[in-house]
């Protein structure tokens, strides 16, 4: 298992495609209280699926909003716009599968090393970072 941190967020990297014949990805993200967390995207090639293991992190999923909470599911397609955000008061902890497995920890590195504590992150880098692992950024 590999962890990595990007800014308030915890990534536990637990099978990649290149581990998995290209099927899967697979990683636990924790998300604390009012976390700065990704922006509004959507997959070009591959379909997500979360699994709410504690907490609460309530989802925005084609502009319908949604609180996944522990033992429930949310399928992503392809193309669907989604975000999700923990405006609750306990820290939520969560399973995504992607397939097939594209994304990769790569992406998480990738921007890892744009996020640096107490400085905005480049705005165009992230976005480059997303364009290149097939998350497309929607203005929001």
């Amino acid at each position: 298992m590999e962890v990595i941190r990007l800014g308030q967020l915890e990534i536990r990297f637990l099978q990649s495609g290149s581990e998995t014949g290209g099927a899967l990805d697979m990683f636990e993200f924790i998300v604390p209280p009012d976390a700065k967390v990704p922006v509004a995207h959507h997959h070009r090639d591959y379909d997500e699926t979360i699994y709410g293991i504690s907490g609460t992190l309530t989802w925005t999923l084609d502009g319908k909003r949604r609180d996944l909470g522990p033992g429930e599911t949310l399928f992503i397609p392809r193309g669907a716009v989604h975000h999700f955000a923990n405006p609750h008061a306990e820290t939520a902890h969560s399973l995504a599968v992607l397939t097939p497995g594209l994304l990769g920890p790569g992406y998480f590195r990738d921007l890892a090393a744009l996020i640096l504590p107490g400085l905005p992150p480049d705005l165009a880098r992230v976005r480059e970072v997303m364009l290149r692992y097939g998350l497309v950024p929607v203005p929001g």
